[in-house]
C-alpha cells in the first residue's frame, strides 16, 4: 500500500477518503507521496523514493517544480477547487470599497460604552458614505475558474463587466455570462474599468504587469482588487497611486510591510481558500490526483508534467514514463518495445513546457531487461510499472 504523509493540517473530510486507499506516512522519507498546503519545500531535501506531491490549493509558489521534475516527481494542484470561496471574498472586497464598512464598524465599537451611541452614530454616518456598485464597470484580469466566477457574479450584481484573458480556454469561455465581453488588450480593462480584479498565475511573464504605466492608464478613482499573487503588482508604485488619489482603493490579500501601510489600502491575512468548505474540496480533488496516478498511472491537473488521462488499465501492465521534453523520444520507446517482443495496444504522450508524461500498455508482460533499457534512455527520469487493481 502507498503511504502518504500530510505536511501541513488538512480537512477531515480529505482524511478520510485518503486513508481509505493510502496509508499515513510519518515522515516525508517515509513516504511515496504527500500532500502540502503552506510548507515551503524549497528548502527540503527530497527522498529518493517520493513519487509525487500533490498541493492542496492552487498556487505552487512554495515547490521546487523544475527540482521535482528533474526527480521525476509529479506535482499536482488543485485548480477550482477553492474558486467559489475565493469568488466571494473578492465580492466582499469590492463591497468594502465601495461602502466604508470597516470605518463604520470601527466607529461603533470606539464608542460602545457612549450612552448616545445611537444618535451619536447618526450623526457621524455621513463620513461613512460610499458608493454603490450596480452600475458601474468591472474589469477581470484572467478567466480561469476564479475569474471567471467574479465576472459572472459581477453581473449578477448589476455591473458591466469586461474579461480579458489572451489564454482563454474554451471551458472557460463556456463558463462565462454572454452578457460579459471579451476584450483583447489589457488597456481596455484599465481604460474604463471602475473595480479591476487581477486572477492570472504568478509566472516570470506576470510579475509585476500591474506597473506604474499601466496604474497611470487606468481610469481615476479605480479600486484595484489583487487575490491572486502579491507579485503582480507593483506595489511601490501602487502606493504611490493610493497617496496622490488616482486610485481609490487598493483591497489584497497579502499582507506584508509595504501594503500593511498603504493609504486607503484594505489588506486580508490571505483568506481566500480559508472556508470550511474549499479546505474540503482542496483536499478531496488532492487525494483524488493522487489515487489517479499511484494507481493507474493517470497525471491530471500537474503543473510540472504534462496531463495525460487513460481511464483505466486495460492491459495487464501500464508503463509511466517521466522524461525530458526531446525529439524522437517516443521512437526509442516504441523501438525498444518492439526489440523486447512487445506489442503497443494503447499509449499517449503530452508535455508541459521542459518535460512530459508517456504512458504505454502493451500485450504481453514486461521483461526487466525491457524496463531497464527504456529507463536508461537518456532523457529519462523516471519509470514506473503500474497494474489493474
Amino acid at each position: 500500500m502507498y503511504r502518504i504523509h500530510c505536511m501541513n493540517n488538512i480537512s477531515q473530510a480529505g482524511l478520510e477518503k485518503l486513508y481509505r486507499t493510502f496509508a499515513p506516512a510519518k515522515t516525508l522519507e517515509q513516504a511515496d507521496a504527500a500532500i502540502v498546503r503552506s510548507t515551503n519545500m524549497h528548502d527540503i531535501d527530497l527522498p529518493a523514493g517520493l513519487l509525487a506531491i500533490a498541493r492542496a490549493g492552487t498556487g505552487v509558489n512554495n515547490i521546487p517544480l523544475d527540482r521535482c521534475a528533474k526527480r521525476g516527481i509529479v506535482v499536482f494542484n488543485t485548480p477550482g477547487a477553492n474558486a467559489n470561496a475565493v469568488k466571494e471574498l473578492v465580492v466582499a472586497g469590492m463591497l468594502m470599497a465601495s461602502r466604508d464598512i470597516m470605518g463604520s464598524a470601527q466607529w461603533v465599537s470606539d464608542h460602545a460604552d457612549v450612552e448616545t451611541v445611537g444618535t451619536d452614530a447618526e450623526r457621524a454616518k455621513n463620513q461613512f458614505g460610499g458608493t454603490e456598485i450596480a452600475g458601474k464597470t468591472l474589469g477581470v484580469i484572467g478567466l480561469g475558474a476564479i475569474g471567471a466566477m467574479v465576472a459572472n457574479a459581477g453581473r449578477r450584481l448589476g455591473m458591466h463587466v469586461l474579461g480579458f484573458d489572451p489564454h482563454l480556454s474554451i471551458t472557460a469561455a463556456w463558463s462565462l455570462d454572454h452578457h460579459v465581453h471579451y476584450v483583447r488588450r489589457l488597456a481596455d480593462i484599465l481604460e474604463n474599468a471602475d473595480y479591476i480584479s487581477i486572477h492570472v498565475p504568478a509566472t516570470d511573464k506576470t510579475r509585476g504587469m500591474i506597473g506604474r504605466d499601466q496604474i497611470a492608464q487606468a481610469k481615476d478613482g479605480v479600486v484595484f482588487l489583487n487575490f491572486a499573487r502579491d507579485t503582480l503588482v507593483d506595489e511601490q508604485a501602487m502606493a504611490r497611486a493610493l497617496e496622490s488619489g488616482h486610485v481609490r482603493r487598493y483591497v489584497t490579500d497579502f499582507a506584508n510591510p509595504l501594503t500593511t501601510h498603504m493609504s486607503n489600502a484594505l489588506v486580508f491575512s490571505h483568506l481566500g481558500a480559508s472556508t470550511r468548505e474549499a479546505e474540503a474540496n482542496c483536499a478531496a480533488m488532492a487525494v483524488d490526483q493522487l489515487q489517479e496516478y499511484l494507481l493507474q498511472g493517470n497525471v491530471i491537473n500537474s503543473v510540472n508534467f504534462g496531463e495525460v488521462d487513460l481511464g483505466p488499465i486495460q492491459t495487464d501492465e501500464r508503463i509511466v514514463v517521466l522524461h525530458k521534453n526531446i525529439p524522437n523520444m517516443i521512437g526509442q520507446f516504441s523501438s525498444i518495445i518492439a526489440e523486447g517482443g512487445l506489442n503497443i495496444e494503447n499509449m499517449a504522450n503530452k508535455r508541459r513546457g521542459d518535460s512530459a508524461t508517456t504512458l504505454i500498455e502493451t500485450s504481453g508482460s514486461w521483461s526487466d531487461a525491457v524496463l531497464d533499457r527504456i529507463s536508461s534512455v537518456e532523457g529519462v527520469y523516471r519509470t514506473r510499472m503500474v497494474a489493474p487493481q
